[in-house]
Parts: C-alpha cells; sequence; structure tokens
C-alpha cells in the first residue's frame, strides 16, 4: 500500500467498499431502478425507451475523466457529486407524490446521470492514487463485489419498497441509505493526494467565452441530432431497415464519439507534436497519451472486442429464461444463486491476479467466461421441445426439476466466470492507465468497452429470432473470438505498467 505523510494508508476493506458501494448505487438507482418507476407510474413502454438517455452520461466519460486529473483531488471530485446524488434521491422522493412530479424526476434523473459518471470516474481513480499496483490487483474481486451489493440493494431493496410500500418510501430510503455512505466517505475516507490546481480554477476557466462558444455549438449538435432522431423521417426509416428499430440516441452519440476516436488514432502523432508545444492543453494531452503507446490498433481491438460474447449473451439471457417458462424462478436464481457466485468468482479472480501475475491468468479466465456462450448453447439445444412449447404460451407448461437444475447450475457457471472475467477486466484496464492521467485512461477504457456492448445489442434480437437461442448464442461465442486473440499480440509493458509502455 501507499503511503501518505509518512503513515500507511489505513485498511481499504472499509473504505473501498463504502466507496464502490457509492458507485454502483446510483448508477442502479438511475439506469434500472428508474424503468420501474416509470412503468408503475402507467408511462407508456416507448416513453420509458427514452430512459436510454439516462446512459449518455456514461458514454461520455472520456471526456469528462481528463478534468478529475486537473483540478482539485479524486476524493473531493467524489465527495461534491456524491453530495448532490444525495440532493437529487431526496428531491426525486418529493416530487413521487405529485401526479405531474414525473417529468421533473426524468429530468432530475438525466442530470444526475452526468454527476454519477463523474463520480464512478473519480472513485476510480481515488482506488488508483491510494494503492499501488499490487494492491490494486488483490482488491479488485473486492471492489467488483462491493459494486454488485450496491448493485442488488437498488434493485432488490428500492424497487420492492417502491412497489410494494410507495415511491416516495423508497426513494426516501434510497436517499438515507446513499447519505449514511457519504457521511462515512466525508468523514473517514483517507486523503491520499494533493491538488494539482484548485477546484475553483475549474468553474473560472469554464466561464470563458471560448469555452462557453465550445459549448454551445455542442449542445446545438446534440439537441439538432435528438430532433432529427425524433423527426417524422427518420422513424420511417425502420420500415425499411428493421435493423434500425432497435437504435436510440445513445446508440447515435456512442458511434459518432467511436468515430472520433479512430480520428484521433489516425492522427494522433501529427496531433501530440501540435499539442506538446503548449503545456496547457492537458485535456488532449489525456487522449493522446492513452492513444501514443506501442501496438495501440491491437489494444484497442483487444478492449472493444473482449465483452462482445458475454454482452451478446447478456442481451438475451433475461428473455431465454422467459421463453423457457421459468420467468417466475428468475428472481431467486438471481438473487441467491448468480449473486453470490458472481462475488466468488470476483474474489477469486482478485486472489489469483494478485498471486500468479495477470499475464498468466487473463487468457485462461476470459477464455472460460466466453464458453458459458457455448454451455449455453447446449442448453438450448437440449431444451430446444421446452423452448417450442414455451415460447408465447399463456400458460407455460412445467420444465421438471431436473431441467430447472440445469438452468440453475448453467447459470451459476455464467456468474462465476463472470466474476472471472471482471476482474481480469478490471486489471487490464488499471495496468493501461499512464500515472499522469489515471482517472481520464480508466474512463476511456471503460468507454472503449462498452462500444461493443452498443452494436451487438442491436443486432442480437435479430440474430435470435433469426437462428433460434442455440445457434445464436454459438455464434455469439465465435464475437469473442477476435478479442481472444488479440491477447496474444498485447506488448508485454502492459502487464507490468512500465514507462516502457508508453512511446
Amino acid at each position: 500500500m501507499k503511503q501518505q505523510s509518512g503513515k500507511t494508508i489505513r485498511s481499504p476493506y472499509v473504505w473501498a467498499f463504502t466507496a464502490y458501494f457509492t458507485e454502483g448505487f446510483p448508477y442502479t438507482v438511475i439506469r434500472t431502478v428508474s424503468t420501474f418507476f416509470f412503468r408503475d407510474r402507467g408511462v407508456s413502454l416507448k416513453s420509458i425507451g427514452l430512459t436510454s438517455l439516462f446512459g449518455l452520461a456514461w458514454s461520455l466519460k472520456p471526456l469528462i475523466g481528463p478534468l478529475a486529473d486537473r483540478f482539485g483531488t479524486k476524493r473531493s471530485w467524489l465527495l461534491w457529486m456524491q453530495a448532490i446524488l444525495c440532493c437529487i434521491m431526496l428531491c426525486t422522493a418529493f416530487f413521487s407524490s405529485f401526479d405531474g412530479g414525473i417529468h421533473v424526476i426524468a429530468v432530475l434523473f438525466f442530470f444526475g446521470s452526468f454527476f454519477a459518471a463523474t463520480n464512478d470516474i473519480a472513485i476510480d481513480g481515488y482506488y488508483m492514487e491510494a494503492l499501488d499496483s499490487k494492491s490494486q490487483e488483490l482488491y479488485i474481486g473486492y471492489r467488483v463485489m462491493a459494486y454488485r451489493v450496491a448493485m442488488i440493494a437498488g434493485t432488490g431493496i428500492v424497487a420492492t419498497i417502491g412497489t410494494k410500500a410507495g415511491w416516495f418510501r423508497a426513494f426516501l430510503f434510497a436517499a438515507v441509505l446513499f447519505g449514511l455512505f457519504f457521511i462515512y466517505n466525508l468523514f473517514f475516507l483517507p486523503r491520499v493526494e494533493k491538488e494539482v490546481r484548485p477546484m475553483y480554477l475549474l468553474f473560472k476557466s469554464l466561464l470563458k467565452p471560448r469555452i462557453l462558444l465550445i459549448g454551445a455549438c455542442i449542445s446545438i449538435c446534440i439537441a439538432m441530432i435528438r430532433y432529427g432522431y425524433t423527426s417524422g423521417g427518420w422513424q420511417s426509416i425502420p420500415g425499411t431497415a428493421p435493423l434500425l428499430q432497435k437504435t436510440d440516441f445513445t446508440h447515435i452519440i456512442t458511434t459518432l464519439l467511436f468515430l472520433a476516436l479512430i480520428g484521433l488514432l489516425l492522427f494522433r502523432k501529427k496531433l501530440f507534436a501540435v499539442m506538446t508545444k503548449n503545456p496547457d492543453t492537458f485535456y488532449s494531452k489525456a487522449f493522446l497519451s492513452f492513444l501514443d503507446r506501442d501496438k495501440i490498433g491491437v489494444i484497442i481491438i483487444c478492449i472493444i472486442f473482449l465483452r462482445t460474447g458475454e454482452y451478446m449473451l447478456s442481451t438475451l439471457e433475461s428473455s431465454f429464461f422467459h421463453d423457457l417458462g421459468i420467468k417466475v424462478h428468475f428472481g431467486w436464481i438471481r438473487s441467491f444463486v448468480g449473486l453470490p457466485c458472481s462475488i466468488l468468482g470476483a474474489l477469486a479472480g482478485g486472489a489469483m491476479i494478485a498471486k500468479a501475475s495477470l499475464k498468466k491468468v487473463m487468457w485462461p479466465f476470459l477464455f472460460l467466461q466466453n464458453c458459458t456462450n457455448l454451455v449455453y448453447m447446449a442448453l438450448a439445444f437440449s431444451l430446444s421441445h421446452v423452448l417450442l412449447v414455451n415460447t408465447g404460451a399463456q400458460v407455460p407448461a412445467p420444465v421438471g426439476a431436473v431441467k430447472l437444475l440445469s438452468v440453475v447450475l448453467v447459470h451459476g457457471f455464467d456468474q462465476f466466470s463472470g466474476g472471472l472475467g471482471s476482474a481480469v477486466l478490471t486489471a487490464l484496464l488499471l495496468k493501461l492507465c499512464n500515472p499522469e492521467y489515471k482517472a481520464a485512461h480508466f474512463a476511456i477504457g471503460t468507454g472503449l468497452m462498452t462500444l461493443s456492448g452498443v452494436f451487438v445489442g442491436i443486432i442480437g434480437g435479430y440474430l435470435c429470432d433469426w437462428l433460434g437461442y442455440g445457434y445464436f448464442f454459438g455464434i455469439s461465442f465465435l464475437f469473442s473470438l477476435p478479442g481472444m486473440a488479440a491477447i496474444l499480440f498485447l506488448p508485454d509493458a502492459i502487464y507490468y505498467n512500465t514507462k516502457s509502455a508508453y512511446k
């Protein structure tokens, strides 16, 4: 562990849990619990689809990350974000009592998503500031566990209170619970870094005419894209191109960001030469320093495709359970089988990485994770007659104890191997972070990793409808092969996060 002011930073077992709980909880409330709330209040499915806009903030994390490295400390960033999020949850509880409060709550969630995404960036950056490389690997599984406990608290407790006892009590409970964790972080979260620049300079710089003009132009462009997406001309396109039915505004913005990244990649050397002439262009340097390393093309391909197979599987896993006729069992399978197996996998993965090194376990763990797709394929083919009978049935036929047990075992294996994979992927992103731009580089890495999920989420349903679950799960395994192949060509310097990893 690192030293601060001559003293060793206290054990991370408590603060790592409180930090990553406060990262996972607002994400779950805004991205998942919100859909329960809106649907319970009678909002149409079409309107609920607009909640995808709440995910825009997480797509824009790479644009926010450099600010956390340049101004203030990661601790001050996360505390400010958590204070604001606590207030937003309290306001949500208040407006949930009014019939017209739904629109206000939608706005609160939209702006809250940006504070939650910034909170994610600050916590990840704080974790890297507080712990040395070895300790980061040691506690990877623990932080994944804390995040998943927060997700269960959101979907299992807050949503249940909302549907059973009312949403005022639900959001008030969320605010109180989150507030308690915030108070702990406020008083007991260790101070692990010094300010690079005072926070007030950030607000001062944002008020410059040039920055305000750029912000206005970006806002206008986003508004125009949003207007074009909701226009009658665009809405008529899915009739001739059904694949576009599953695209939404967030997909479009994410695609544009991906194209911008390709542009940075192609012209990185020329841009880096221009930017390094001006010592104040920290924002651009954060992006260019991430790209200015050996075998960057292989690294980006690896990051983007490593979770493709997992994303394809998770997109239709719930639908697979539903069409098997076991939707009534889905809740307890996820809670009492999936969650413990996921936590065990994450803890085991973190421990193995710390003991044997990331390089030795990365390929085996990710191969095991992607083998889940093949196991699901075998399950789908073995239960094809059940799928034929129960798909679309008003009253599904019983599947039997033996078949249900096979589903439980497959799901448990899926979650355990997924925990191993999550630990490995987190460790890889940590290794890719230049010490000077910790928060920015981790945000860029996580942003890249979600790109494949955007695109496979669009095509997955159509492939499954065309080929059936068995063949679809088999194809999803094939989609994971490029990422696993790219692992073999990663430069060794990445695994040790040495200066040789950067040009």
